[in-house]
C-alpha cells in the first residue's frame, strides 16, 4: 500500500441498476443454479477490472488473515463469488423463491424476548454475510423495523430491486442532508417501541468516527450507532446473517451487555471479529478498510 492516499468508501454500493435487472431476468428465466454458474464469468471480469476492490480483498487476505500468495489468489475468486451468491439469493428470495432456502437461528428465543419487551431496540450489524437475504422472514416484526441507510447508497439499485424483486416490509430512515431530521426519526421509532437497525462498520468522510483495533489492525468505525444506543438506553442486539452450504443461512443474535458508547463498541468489535474469523470469505467491505 505504501504511502498512497487511502481509498475510502464513498457511500455507494458496488454494481449498478442494469446488473441487478439482468440477474432478476436471469433468475426468473433460467433459475437460481444457472445464475450461480454465470457468476463465475462475472467474477473473472471483476478481479482485473475492479482494481480498488481487488486490492482491498488482497490486503485483507495477505495482511489481515496472513495467507500465502497462492491462497490469497484463490481467495480473490471465492470472495467475489460468495458476494455474488448473496446478491442472487437476495433477489431470488425477494422474487418469492424463499422455499428454495433454509434458515437457522442462534439465540432466537432470547432475541424474540427482547423484541417482545415493548421497548425500542437498536440492532447493529456489519457488512458480513447478508442480513437482507432473510429480512422478510421476521414476519410481523419486519413491519416495525427501521433500516438506517446513507443517502449516498445507489438509488438505481434500490429502485431496480423494488420494481423487480424485493418485497420490503421494513421502513428506511435515510441519513444525510438534515442530520437533525434523521435523528428525530430514529428517536420517534424507538419511542414507539420499534426497532432501528444500523450497520456498525461503515461511514462516509472522517467525522463522527473512532479508531479501534479490529482483526489485529487499526480501523475507523462510526460513532453514531453506539452513541444512539447508549443515549436512548434501549436493548441492543448485534446481528449477522451468514451463508452456509446448500442455500442455508444462519442468523446470529447477541444481546449486548455494555451500557456506554465505548463499552458497546468494544463488545461489537469482539463479536464481529469472531464472526469474521468463522466466515472469512464473507467480509464484504470492498475498499481499504484498515489503516
Amino acid at each position: 500500500m505504501g504511502d498512497r492516499k487511502r481509498d475510502k468508501w464513498t457511500g455507494r454500493s458496488r454494481g449498478g441498476g442494469f446488473g441487478h435487472r439482468f440477474f432478476v431476468f436471469l433468475i426468473r428465466r433460467a433459475g437460481i443454479g444457472f445464475a450461480y454458474g454465470f457468476l463465475s464469468l462475472v467474477v473473472v471480469y471483476f478481479i482485473p477490472f475492479a482494481p480498488r476492490a481487488t486490492s482491498a480483498v488482497w490486503f485483507y487476505c495477505r495482511r489481515v488473515l496472513g495467507r500465502s500468495r497462492g491462497n490469497s489468489l484463490r481467495a480473490l475468486f471465492t470472495h467475489y463469488y460468495r458476494f455474488g451468491q448473496t446478491l442472487v439469493d437476495r433477489i431470488a428470495i425477494g422474487a418469492g423463491m424463499d422455499d428454495r432456502y433454509r434458515f437457522e437461528f442462534d439465540n432466537y428465543a432470547d432475541f424474540l424476548r427482547i423484541l417482545d419487551s415493548g421497548t425500542g431496540v437498536v440492532m447493529i450489524g456489519a457488512h458480513v454475510g447478508s442480513w437482507e437475504a432473510g429480512a422478510r422472514f421476521f414476519g410481523d416484526y419486519a413491519r416495525r423495523m427501521n433500516i438506517v441507510l446513507l443517502d449516498a447508497e445507489s438509488e438505481k439499485i434500490k429502485k431496480a430491486l423494488e420494481r423487480n424483486a424485493v418485497r420490503s416490509e421494513y421502513k428506511v430512515i435515510a441519513v444525510g442532508g438534515d442530520g437533525l431530521d434523521s435523528v428525530l426519526k430514529i428517536k420517534n421509532a424507538l419511542d414507539a417501541g420499534e426497532y432501528v437497525c444500523f450497520q456498525g462498520d461503515r461511514f462516509v468522510g472522517g467525522e463522527g468516527t473512532v479508531e479501534a483495533g479490529f482483526m489485529g489492525r487499526p480501523a475507523r468505525f462510526p460513532r453514531g450507532p453506539f452513541l444512539v444506543a447508549a443515549r436512548m438506553r434501549v436493548p441492543v442486539v448485534f446481528h449477522y446473517s451468514m451463508r452456509g452450504p446448500g442455500r442455508r443461512y444462519r442468523f446470529h443474535f447477541v444481546e449486548a451487555q455494555g451500557k456506554t458508547e465505548t463499552a458497546l463498541l468494544d463488545e461489537y468489535l469482539r463479536v464481529t471479529e469472531r464472526i469474521v474469523r468463522a466466515y472469512p470469505e464473507q467480509w464484504f467491505n470492498f475498499y481499504e478498510f484498515w489503516k
